[in-house]
């Protein structure tokens, strides 16, 4: 295995690289990493040779300068001795398992290509390539093409073997020529999902690859020798059509689009047209254009028309266009997810008004109050079988590295009347928001905080829009925080400040269970020792404790304060509590006495965050002379059904002890189906 790192001048931006690699949980005898110094003038030669020096599985190669990535990283392939050559740029770096993962995929599959999933700050990414793991697949059958940049793992005979190689000097879309050239002949390619492999760094001097100003004769005259590889690689036929409208869409299409084109100016935007329109005429014929969303076959027809200032009365319109998305509800499940259920709908303007069509002659149109905007009066564009290509996905965010994971959900569409007599499309979806591990793969989502995202798609428009600030009232109360799995791990929904958008706040991250705890209500369960049950969400498989500190709660006495501020109030007294979960909530269980505490009346609280996590107020208590704890008697208790389906569980709960404990070690010395078969009994008996 070897990975190829093209480097010139790198400074402080190669740190994380460096890191990522010496970090690799890949054994150093197995993998080689090749950096490609161009020409750097200055101290990187010098650290590179002897960071060489240190780690011996490193290698570096100085060439005089060459100006671009290319020539070093054909000189990386050149003499990279491992079966498989990834490459990774300088200002980016690694998953620490990336290595071995991503071999072990492409080894046991004989893969040419295997690609990792990303995650950047700053750039865009496909994920629907990464939404699931493939073993083996192809251009014919998945969407590799909406993954053009070159940061994958590739076959290292397979690139000599069909003479893949990077265009060297100063050029635009070199990427893009690289992939072409190597995922058309590619039998087999593989992808990792479940896994970040590659993490996309943005730079704060603003000079990540990319980020040159774009010259559009040199770009598009680049752009037209990709496209003449895909012409050349493919059959017609539908493939072919798809792999060209990627690029009508993204690279010529999309330029010519919100929000850039309306930044240009006159001259510039004659520089684009002019640049682009040849490339439409000659390579994206009826079958391409036809394939287009509607919006995208309005801006076809409008550059074909080399109609330059209706490509921005369009822009200026779509501009408007946002993603409606309401909150409609939520609710903790047993499995530990969140169940979200969701309406959605594409939206314009200031006032945010639905996207309206109309219905002619059993027909659908857009609705000529919003095409008379950009388009000529009375002209109709019909979305009849645009309709079915409505759709919406549910994804969560992290805050603070990027990393996304696409959420299960399903959503149907709605043509729906409105008074009017207009219609508009609405999308209702179910969904869930997964935090723990087991997900084909995936793993739990680590400490941070997880924000919602729902991505509505439909008439060639597509728009990401934070989920939670539109909702139902009755939600914010189903929104309680949870203790999950072994440890246990703290769960936090909650919504922010001031722009009212559904975060998770894993493993405390900056959130604090007691604060959201607060105002909820406590009931006090019948019987002794005294049980309070909290409004903290737990599952069948939460460990007791609160995963915090030492993991026990923390009992405190503190003088009652008329204010209710419990950041000042002066303790007298603290002891350990217990905390165990209780058909889908905590239950924390209160000691009969508490040993040194002094006599009196008392507020009693709960830290169910550490050491130094706030106050959770529970109730008003009495301590006697003996240190006989009585909580207030005023607590409200449980309703009758919950009292029932309490006792009911906790009886389960016993059998299910008293079964282990006696048939257990007999099941234990039963052959393995015979085991298999006892256990499914006794989950259908016992739950």
């Amino acid at each position: 295995m070897s990975v190829v790192i093209p480097v010139y001048n790198p400074g402080k931006y190669l740190d994380p690289c460096i890191a990522s690699l010496v970090g690799q949980t890949m054994p150093a005898g197995e993998f080689e990493v090749l950096f490609v110094d161009d020409g750097s003038t200055d101290d990187t030669p010098e650290r590179l040779d002897a960071l060489a020096e240190r780690h011996p599985h490193f290698r570096v190669i100085h060439i005089p300068n060459s100006g671009w990535p290319g020539k070093p990283r054909n000189i990386g392939v050149e003499a990279a001795r491992g079966e498989y050559v990834q490459f990774l740029d300088q200002d980016d770096h690694l998953g620490t398992d990336a290595l071995r993962r991503l071999y072990a995929l492409g080894h046991r599959n004989g893969s040419d290509i295997v690609i990792g999933k990303v995650a950047s700050n700053f750039r865009g990414v496909p994920h629907g390539v990464f939404r699931k793991n493939r073993e083996r697949c192809t251009l014919r059958n998945a969407p590799l093409f909406d993954s053009l940049t070159p940061h994958k793992m590739f076959r290292t005979a397979f690139l000599r073997e069909h003479g893949i190689a990077y265009p060297e000097g100063k050029r635009r879309l070199e990427d893009q020529l690289y992939m072409m050239k190597a995922y058309i002949p590619a039998q087999v390619v593989s992808i990792l999902g479940t896994y970040t492999c590659y993490h996309y760094s943005k730079r704060d001097d603003g000079k990540n690859a990319g980020s040159a100003k774009l010259v559009p004769e040199g770009y598009y005259g680049n752009l037209r020798e990709v496209l003449d590889v895909v012409v050349a690689g493919t059959e017609p036929g539908a493939l072919r059509d798809r792999v060209l409208r990627r690029f009508y869409r993204v690279e010529m299409l999309g330029r010519l689009s919100e929000p850039a084109v309306l930044t240009y100016d006159d001259a510039f935007l004659r520089e684009m047209t002019d640049a682009v329109r040849p490339l439409a005429l000659d390579f994206m014929g009826g079958s391409v254009h036809d394939g287009l969303g509607p919006v995208l076959r309005l801006r076809s027809e409008l550059l074909r028309a080399d109609d330059a200032a209706g490509l921005v009365r369009l822009a200026r319109f779509a501009s408007s266009v946002r993603g409606g998305v309401r909150l409609e509800d939520l609710a903790w499940q047993q499995d530990g997810r969140i169940a979200v259920r969701i309406s959605a709908r594409l939206v314009h303007g200031e006032d945010r008004e639905p996207l309206t069509l109309v219905r002619r002659d059993g027909r659908v149109y857009l609705d000529p109050a919003v095409t008379d905007r950009f388009l000529p009066a009375g002209e109709l564009v019909d979305v009849t079988d645009d309709l079915r290509g409505f759709t919406a996905e549910l994804s969560l965010r992290d805050r603070e590295t990027a990393v996304e994971w696409p959420c299960p959900a399903s959503f149907t569409a709605e043509v729906a009347d409105r008074p009017d007599g207009t219609c508009e499309v609405v999308l209702h979806g179910t969904g869930h928001l997964a935090t723990e591990g087991g997900r084909k793969g995936r793993g739990s989502l680590p400490r941070g905080f997880w924000d919602a995202w729902v991505t509505v798609r439909g008439l060639g428009v597509v728009r990401r829009t934070r989920l939670g600030a539109d909702r139902a009232e009755h939600v914010a109360d189903r929104c309680v925080p949870a203790l999950l799995s072994g440890g246990p791990r703290s769960v936090i929904p909650y919504f922010t400040d001031p722009h009212g958008n559904l975060t998770l706040d894993v493993a405390r991250r900056g959130k604090r269970t007691a604060a959201y705890l607060r105002g909820r209500t406590v009931l006090r369960m019948p019987g002794t020792p005294v049980q309070l049950r909290l409004d903290l969400f737990t599952t069948g498989a939460t460990a007791p404790g609160t995963g915090a500190g030492d993991g026990a709660p923390e009992l405190v006495l503190t003088k009652p304060s008329d204010d209710g501020d419990l950041a000042e109030a002066t303790v007298v007294h603290s002891a350990p509590g217990g905390l165990r979960p209780a058909l889908d909530r905590a239950h924390l269980t209160l000691p009969r006495r508490l040993p040194g505490a002094p006599e009196g009346t008392w507020q009693l609280s709960v830290r169910l965050d550490g050491g130094n996590g706030p106050l959770l107020p529970l109730c008003t208590a009495d301590v006697d002379g003996s240190g006989r704890l009585r909580p207030d008697g005023g607590l409200p208790v449980p309703d009758p059904v919950l009292l029932r389906q309490l006792i009911t569980e906790r009886r389960r709960a016993a059998a299910r002890r008293a079964v282990r404990s006696v048939v257990g070690p007999v099941v234990r010395r039963l052959p393995a189906k015979a085991r298999k078969k006892a256990r499914r009994l006794a989950a259908r008996v016992f739950g």
